[in-house]
């Protein structure tokens, strides 16, 4: 039987302010190149999409379980946008629970999904650590920077952050420049990560790489985690057992 991989596939890549087709054909290349080995479980995130619903939300004063709703219903727009952008037309539609997404995985070699059922305090990302820990399997996240640093590597102009949280801050006059002072982390333990994760308190529509319980369970779990940004030559080293460039979360 073939082994699975479990990706998250972040929003961010999926649907930037710009659709990047070449990034998503490369995605779609490397992942149908590799099916001879593997079957791949690929979780999308909600990105700009989700947020922008959850902001608004919270101005509302929604409480948080409303908010994390429409955040899971960005995922799931992303992964049936993704999975017709494979030429996957599942015939009960993008899976919203285990099962389902389990008897997919039992006749195709690939299955997009968003966020599974609610759960408090997770984002799409705990899916994915989840579907790792069922499957027994690494987890891959893949992300719009090349891997984790200590501090935000892209920096606002006129609003800069002290903590990394992973993702594009949002702009201020449209000007972002990279933090020189952020130290890329090509490798860190478990336990430090988890550390790191938890700095700051969750909340709907967050930045950081992964949220806290997806830490968690990769933690608790000795989960191998890689976290990666867009060129997919990683992806491919990654799955063929070479050295990549990246995060490598293990240990």
């Amino acid at each position: 039987m073939k082994k699975v991989v479990v990706l998250s596939l972040g929003g961010s890549l999926i649907i930037p302010d710009n659709i990047d087709i070449k990034f998503l054909r490369e995605f779609k290349k490397t992942i149908l190149r590799n099916t001879k080995k593997y079957k791949f479980v690929i979780v999308c995130g909600g990105g700009s999409v989700a947020r922008k619903y959850i902001s608004v939300l919270a101005q509302e004063k929604i409480n948080e379980k409303l908010q994390s709703f429409s955040g899971i219903s960005a995922t799931r727009m992303n992964a049936r946008f993704m999975s017709y952008f494979s030429n996957i037309n599942p015939e009960y539609g993008i899976p919203h629970t285990l099962n389902t997404l389990k008897k997919y995985l039992g006749s195709h070699d690939i299955v997009f999904c968003g966020a599974l059922e609610y759960k408090p305090e997770q984002t799409s990302d705990s899916t994915s650590a989840e579907l790792a820990k069922i499957f027994r399997t690494i987890f891959i996240n893949l992300t719009d920077i090349a891997g984790l640093y200590d501090k935000n590597p892209k920096e606002n102009k006129t609003n800069s952050s002290k903590d990394f949280r992973g993702k594009t801050p949002r702009r201020k006059r449209g000007r972002v420049k990279e933090n020189k002072n952020a130290k890329f982390i090509s490798k860190i333990g478990w336990k430090d990560f988890n550390e790191m994760a938890n700095k700051n308190k969750y909340k709907p529509g967050q930045h950081f790489v992964l949220d806290q319980t997806a830490s968690k369970i990769i933690r608790n779990f000795r989960i191998p985690t890689y976290i990666i940004g867009k060129d997919m030559k990683n992806l491919d080293y990654i799955l063929k057992g070479k050295r990549f460039n990246g995060t490598f979360i293990d240990g």
